[in-house]
């Protein structure tokens, strides 16, 4: 724990401007970030006495070893650099509402040349219409059932509209009228995507003004007694208001808006958004999340509206929004979210009339939600607890394993090893710290060797992250130069480490790191890690950095032996401090070092669980790392060795010979003959051709006949 007056920023240093600060701790990594209208009144809140502080706010400045700061000229952007810089760095001690990428929304491709709707969950996709949140997927397609009598808008995949198209005959929603059929030509794009228009026009809540319109052609189509014409037209009509149903008018003046509601208590809070389109209820969604900060129904709400409207643009932005109590800085956000609709948005508490009775029942929502959500989670709370304890208590550790990293190896008969790390925290996977390896150092089946030269590998990185974030906070770390602000950047960045010396200031986003930037092995997320100190290191940016950060256990899949080699790795590089157990599959018994009979764990016991589960997800990962190398080993040609042939060019070469072994045959007058392939680069395919040697036939286990080669693929 770290005393906030070693890094107290010196009186005087801190401007009196609005800005973004940030908390580091002593591993440079990020942990709070804020803003402020003074950020010389905010900051100097935190260094007070800290018996005065709120729990939380006391447990993150103990937490934190430096504080830094970046001025911008105007609330807007500090509300903008805190979305961003949260998002970026994910803090651990603000609120972070959990992600609500599984809602389902109705989708409508607008981007394709024939439109295509669907459901769609996930990151939104640019050129995509989207409606909702829809409670249930089920919804969605009921509604689209309906209004697909009306609007035959395509909703087959690309794979079925290829074939369809290739075959020169619809599909059966073609047959019976639910799709126009445009993959066979019986409506022109133009005419498909008037289609789709229309019924992106009914879905955004202009449904009044169409079925008028049909109402009026119905009448017309009586009237000339064409009276299968007027049928039709009716059922389209009562097929429209049948969807129209699955909605309820809440809201009489055909208001668009998004209202939200909040239910917390000390520890938790729910957050609860109706979207109201048009009047009507067109989708719902919550969140729940932790309150790891001090932060009040105006903060959540803040929170709320930036996670909402972060990445949202134009009409996505409603023109009103509903909230139990304005943020601090209420003009500011609504000018945030004006910028991002593109004209004015009105922030506001409904106080009287069918909004606040709307907002009532938003609210009863964000209650039952929070009620649910505990309900659920203290159990889990409990088991993953106890789990803990039960690792703890049986492996005679000082205190509950928070994160747990597991190795495995995988190989197909020595060929392609791999290893796999896999990380735990708390109890639960956490797969951005997910790792995988290639076994560099020598050839062939040796899962001992391949596990102490893993271990080794990944505690020597942290040992050198350690080295230098050390280097850079420590007292004696020579004194970082002092730049000037980019052209046009209003920012200036202020930081002050550990020992209280004041960093580098410059402009927004240097953060006065020292170091060149990161390879491209630490860029990659999720990749293998290359030969030990292979490329710089990485820039002291606050970005969860790889191999960064101890476990206080090491489990590996496998028993004496590969604990043995674990645990000597450690040794060697001097680590001394991290725990290492072994769970060997047949038993599933856990070993420690330099034991000679393992530990027994009641089969039900939760902390053997725990174990098992992380020793599975690390032997699954590897697994499908190692297919994944075996199958691009296998997919392998000839031609890929050759220099300066892209992919096109490959394909028009076997395309034009029918094969790997024709291409062979074939001179190299007849290889330039094949468009866009020059005499050099002809050359370069026959001699490449000419060293790799063809494969053994294949033949057919069934009839003994040698099968052809015909395909691009390995020889």
């Amino acid at each position: 724990m770290a005393d906030p007056s070693s890094y107290r920023p010196r009186p005087g240093e801190i401007p009196d401007s609005p800005g973004v600060y940030k908390f580091r701790d002593d591993h440079r990594r990020v942990i709070y970030v804020g803003k402020a209208k003074s950020l010389r009144q905010r900051l100097a809140s935190y260094f007070q006495d800290v018996a005065n502080l709120h729990p939380r706010t006391a447990t993150m400045v103990t937490t934190a070893a430096s504080v830094e700061w970046t001025v911008v000229s105007t609330e807007v952007e500090a509300l903008q650099l805190e979305y961003s810089w949260i998002k970026e760095f994910d803090p651990r001690f603000n609120v972070k509402y959990r992600d609500d990428k599984s809602y389902p929304y109705l989708a409508v491709t607008l981007n394709e040349e024939f439109p295509r709707v669907q459901v769609m969950r996930g990151a939104k996709k640019k050129g995509v219409r989207y409606f909702g949140p829809y409670g249930h997927a089920w919804a969605i397609r009921e509604t689209v059932d309906l209004m697909l009598r009306v609007f035959p808008v395509r909703t087959c995949s690309a794979g079925v509209l290829r074939n369809h198209q290739q075959k020169g005959r619809p599909c059966l929603l073609g047959y019976i009228g639910k799709c126009s059929a445009p993959c066979v030509g019986r409506v022109t794009p133009e005419e498909h995507r008037e289609l789709a228009e229309e019924f992106c026009d009914f879905m955004a809540g202009r449904a009044g003004p169409y079925i008028r319109r049909l109402e009026k052609r119905m009448t017309e189509a009586a009237e000339e007694m064409e009276y299968e014409r007027a049928a039709r037209l009716r059922d389209d009509i009562e097929a429209l208001r049948r969807a129209l149903e699955k909605s309820a008018v809440v809201l009489a003046d055909a208001t668009d808006a998004d209202l939200i509601a909040v239910a917390e208590d000390e520890l938790e809070a729910a957050v609860q958004i109706f979207h109201v389109r048009g009047g009507r209820v067109r989708g719902q969604r919550g969140w729940v999340t932790d309150k790891v900060e001090a932060v009040d129904t105006a903060g959540l709400v803040e929170h709320a509206l930036q996670q909402l409207y972060g990445e949202e643009r134009g009409e996505a932005v409603p023109k009103e929004v509903l909230v139990p109590a304005l943020p601090e800085e209420a003009a500011a956000v609504s000018q945030w979210l004006g910028e991002r609709r593109g004209s004015l948005v009105s922030l506001r508490i409904p106080r009287r009339g069918d909004k606040k009775d709307l907002m009532e029942t938003v609210q009863r929502n964000a209650q039952q939600a929070l009620v649910l959500h505990k309900t659920k989670r203290a159990s889990d709370l409990t088991t993953r607890s106890r789990a803990l304890e039960e690792i703890a208590e049986a492996l005679g550790l000082d205190s509950a394993p928070l994160r747990i990293e597991c190795f495995d190896i995988s190989h197909l008969q020595g060929e392609d090893v791999v290893a796999s790390m896999v990380v735990f925290e708390d109890g639960l996977p956490r797969k951005s710290e997910y790792r995988r390896f290639q076994i560099k150092t020598f050839a062939g089946q040796d899962d001992v060797r391949s596990m102490h030269e893993v271990v080794s590998r990944r505690f020597r990185r942290y040992l050198a992250e350690k080295d230098r974030t050390g280097e850079w906070i420590g007292a004696d770390a020579p004194e970082a130069a002092v730049g000037a602000p980019a052209p046009g950047t209003p920012a200036a960045v202020g930081v002050v480490g550990a020992s209280g010396a004041p960093g580098a200031v410059g402009h927004a986003g240097t953060a006065g790191a020292a170091g060149s930037s990161a390879s491209a092995v630490d860029r990659a997320p999720g990749g293998d890690l290359g030969s030990d100190g292979e490329g710089p290191a990485a820039q002291d940016d606050g970005r969860p950095k790889r191999f960064a950060y101890p476990p206080q256990l090491v489990v590996v899949d496998g028993g004496q032996p590969q604990v043995a080699a674990a645990r000597r790795a450690l040794d060697e590089l001097g680590i001394d401090d991290v725990a290492v157990c072994g769970l060997a599959k047949r038993l599933e018994e856990v070993w420690l070092p330099g034991e000679s009979d393992p530990v027994i764990l009641p089969r039900s016991s939760e902390g053997l669980y725990l174990l098992q589960r992380v020793r599975d997800t690390a032997h699954d990962f590897a697994i499908r790392y190692q297919r994944s190398k075996r199958t691009k080993r296998i997919r392998t040609s000839p031609l890929d060795a050759v220099h300066g042939l892209g992919e096109t060019r490959k394909q028009a070469l076997i395309k034009h010979f029918g094969s790997v072994k024709r291409l062979r045959q074939a001179t190299i007058e007849q290889i330039c003959d094949v468009p866009g392939m020059g005499r050099k680069t002809a050359e370069a395919v026959v001699a490449a051709l000419a060293q790799a040697a063809p494969a053994a036939p294949a033949v057919n286990t069934a009839t003994g006949e040698i099968i052809e080669e015909n395909d691009g693929g390995s020889t």
